[in-house]
């Protein structure tokens, strides 16, 4: 089932064209990402979705509900945390649902409920300096899902991380998608990452989306995938469209 859809999207700033008439869409379940050059056109996009900005033309649907330009609809993460220092842990995850007006004892009981699910038990009261880098994103992740309508936006959530723990946090946010019935849209620049991570890729090139590659899911449940000649086939085919 569809989930999220932008639709014939249209974004110019000044004389500038960012966007030229690009359609995507998420199913319920998927994960599915955004990989192009710096400056193609991928965080703006993002921003649509998220309603920061409004389309010059086109719009974009969540559930079947028509949400352009309408901010708080569709979760959104950016590279970093963005945890407040001041706040302790169980206060930043849960600061969406006081936003949408939950009284400060509701928002936390909500929010208890997936420290467990999220590897974060042990953590609500301790201020996010406690934190290591991927406990960190864990959290900035739980704050994302609090505040979604089952569809989260991403945006080069792991770059900050160091190659062990990236690897790491893959496996675990793969589980997290399918235990909680989350859909993803995801951004990255890393090739290797979209082709783990992802059930469809779409390229954006110039601000259009030029082509999309659906990944085998059988070939990914394979072990050592990353090694197969399956992976180095879809590594050779994407970066041939970049």
């Amino acid at each position: 089932m569809e989930i999220l859809s932008a639709n014939h999207i249209f974004k110019s700033f000044g004389e500038k064209q960012v966007l030229n008439d690009v359609s995507v869409y998420l199913n319920e379940g998927e994960l599915v990402s955004l990989l192009g050059v710096s400056g193609g056109g991928n965080t703006t996009l993002f921003n649509v979705l998220s309603g920061i900005y409004p389309p010059d033309s086109g719009d974009v649907l969540l559930k079947g509900r028509n949400v352009t330009g309408q901010p708080g609809s569709i979760s959104y993460m950016l590279q970093k945390d963005l945890l407040l220092p001041y706040k302790k842990v169980i206060d930043n995850v849960s600061l969406p649902l006081r936003i949408k007006g939950k009284s400060k004892k509701e928002a936390r009981e909500t929010a208890e409920r997936y420290f467990t699910v999220f590897g974060l038990d042990g953590t609500q009261e301790m201020y996010p300096d406690a934190l290591s880098g991927g406990m960190r994103q864990r959290a900035a992740l739980l704050r994302t899902y609090l505040a979604s309508d089952g569809a989260a936006l991403l945006d080069e959530p792991f770059s900050a991380l160091d190659t062990i723990t990236k690897s790491r946090m893959h496996e675990w946010y793969i589980g997290i998608m399918k235990e909680i019935n989350l859909s993803t849209f995801f951004i990255t620049h890393d090739i290797d990452e979209a082709i783990l991570l992802s059930d469809r890729i779409y390229i954006l090139n110039g601000g259009k989306i030029t082509d999309e590659i659906v990944i085998d899911s059988a070939l990914k449940r394979e072990a050592d995938f990353n090694l197969t000649p399956a992976f180095l086939d879809y590594k050779k085919r994407i970066k041939s469209l970049l």
